[in-house]
């Protein structure tokens, strides 16, 4: 049978490129053969030379010859039947004739010229033993069989030396042919098998890395608003507390208050980080992909049902009047529940963008707009030029509070638009596909 290269590598040396073999042992097999079936070639033509009356030696020589061709039995099985059929008169070649018929049957030589050279090797054998039985029958005056024993013993014989090797080859071949196929779909399963795995890493990463942006998104948002408020409401204290104290108590209580907001939202991120934690990442190697897929959905998640509604922008509004921003809110339409997905999107859109007029706009008047229409809620945040006279709080700026804000709009399939104004000032827009939720 075929076999690949560890099982080649496991049955020892081979002779690749050596003629026609694939290993060692087909090769001593074969010379066995060849050589037992010109030993028999040979003595079968002493008896051949004997009633011809050809010379000894040269019948000794045409059976050595004759039987020698089973050498080849791998690389030319056509011809080997053939020599067997060819020196079936002489009665010569039973062997050779056996082992033909089988490697022939077990090769992938057409299943026609299979069935012809099968066909003529019973008819010859039969003829053979027809005649031969026939002149024994003639000779034995003591034995007169009917006229049915010839032909009906030649027949079994003749089918006793052919079927047997046919049908045997034929199973050989098929069983064959079919641990190729096995074999072939095994590697092609392993290759896929491969090639999932890797998609699936590729995944996993891809599913971590997703899951690190939506945490460093979440973190800005939270961060970023509290702390310029913060920041605003230190710099405002800083410049009243000499003239009016009360006024400054005021704003260092309004410090701690959103000090105090930003510890409660950051601590209620950091419990849904660890709410991930129920699954065990194996020690070493690569985290399987459910285990991400879990704890990012169950961040994810929780996340999103716990995050801000656009009930909360009126009183993110409020805050930013309370930290000295000059800010109006106008909605239209009538305001109705969304999807926790929307209304976290919308508030973080208004947050972020205020945070924006904190840091770059000190002093400049703002309008928030909301309009809520039909299957679409659509949010506006515009800011007039920065006022020179006003302290500029000196707030970091990463440049990553508007690509936040695109991404979050976009991965929920809705519109954003941010860009200057023809005022001086700057202007923020966004719109949400969203279907009323529960």
């Amino acid at each position: 049978m075929t076999a690949t290269g560890a099982d080649r590598e496991a049955a020892g040396p081979t002779t690749r490129g050596y003629w026609w073999w694939g290993r060692r042992r087909s090769v001593a097999l074969d010379v066995g053969l060849a050589s037992l079936s010109a030993l028999e070639c040979a003595l079968e033509g002493v008896v051949f030379a004997g009633e011809t009356g050809l010379p000894v030696p040269f019948g000794v020589l045409f059976g050595l010859a004759a039987g020698s061709v089973l050498l080849v039995r791998r690389r030319w099985p056509i011809a080997v039947v053939l020599v067997s059929i060819a020196t079936t008169p002489a009665e010569m070649g039973f062997l050779m004739a056996i082992v033909g018929l089988y490697t022939l049957a077990a090769s992938d030589v057409p299943r026609r010229i299979t069935v012809v050279l099968t066909g003529m090797s019973l008819v010859g054998t039969f003829i053979v033993t027809y005649v031969r039985l026939r002149q024994s029958v003639a000779e034995g005056a003591d034995f007169g069989p009917g006229d049915w024993y010839v032909p009906l013993v030649s027949l079994f014989m003749s089918l006793g030396l052919t079927t047997p090797p046919l049908l045997f080859g034929l199973y050989i071949g098929a069983r064959r042919r079919l641990m190729e196929s096995l074999r072939e779909r095994a590697d092609s399963l392993e290759r896929e098998l491969s090639l999932l795995a890797d998609r699936a890493e590729e995944r996993a990463e891809w599913a971590r890395t997703e899951e690190r942006t939506r945490i460093a998104r979440e973190m800005h948002d939270v961060v970023a608003h509290r702390v310029s408020l913060m920041v605003v409401h230190a710099a405002a204290l800083q410049a009243v507390a000499p003239k009016d104290p009360a006024k400054a108590v005021r704003n260092a209580a309004l410090v701690g208050d959103m000090g105090r907001q930003a510890l409660t939202e950051l601590r209620e991120m950091l419990g849904v980080l660890r709410s991930g934690d129920t699954w065990s990442a194996p020690p070493a190697g690569r985290v399987p992909l459910a285990a991400v897929g879990r704890a990012a959905a169950a961040a994810a998640a929780a996340a999103v049902e716990d995050g801000p509604r656009l009930d909360e922008v009126e009183s993110l509004v409020a805050q930013s009047r309370e930290a000295g921003m000059t800010v109006e809110l106008s909605v239209q339409g009538e305001l109705r529940p969304y999807t926790p997905e929307v209304e976290q999107t919308a508030y973080r859109v208004v947050q972020e963008a205020l945070t924006n007029v904190h840091k770059h706009a000190a002093g400049a008047k703002t309008w928030v707009r909301l309009a809520h229409r039909g299957a679409e809620v659509a949010m506006q945040v515009e800011n007039g030029p920065s006022d020179g006279g006003a302290a500029d709080a000196g707030l970091p700026s990463g440049g990553n509070g508007l690509v936040g804000m695109r991404e979050r709009v976009l991965g929920l399939g809705g519109v954003f638009v941010s860009g200057p104004t023809d005022a001086g000032g700057f202007r923020v827009s966004a719109v949400l596909p969203a279907e009323p939720g529960a």
